[in-house]
């Protein structure tokens, strides 16, 4: 069976490796595939992930746009949405773009650890 992380890898071939980082925000289990959303510092979860660098960034933009259902040309609304949000880093802050969950979390079961791990 695929998961979502399977044709995730291979859209990475045009990335490399940057840092690992991680945000104010909460992690749920969607089934197949996680879906992250913002929260405030204050309710202390936090979302860990990788931060690469894209070699060829308006092609695999698109493709990862596709790949996540998102924009005018998808289902309405998207289940995610892309944008500008400031990751911690060892090193500082950064700006990186993001796919965020955009549906309803009601009856999600938040993964508490903020790590997904596929397999």
């Amino acid at each position: 069976m695929n998961t979502k992380a399977e044709p995730a890898a291979s859209l990475m071939n045009g990335c490399s490796f940057f840092s690992k980082g991680k945000i104010a925000g909460k992690l749920y289990d969607l089934g197949e595939y996680p879906g992250a959303v913002l929260s405030s510092k204050g309710e202390g979860f936090y979302v860990y992930g990788d931060i690469v660098f894209m070699k060829t960034p308006d092609v695999t933009i698109g493709l990862l746009d596709d790949y996540e259902g998102f924009g005018d040309d998808q289902e309405q609304p998207n289940l995610f949405v892309r944008e500008l949000v400031d990751v911690e880093t060892t090193n500082g802050k950064i700006g990186c773009l993001m796919y965020l969950y955009n549906l309803p979390i009601e009856g999600l079961k938040q993964i508490i650890s903020g790590k997904y791990l596929v397999g």
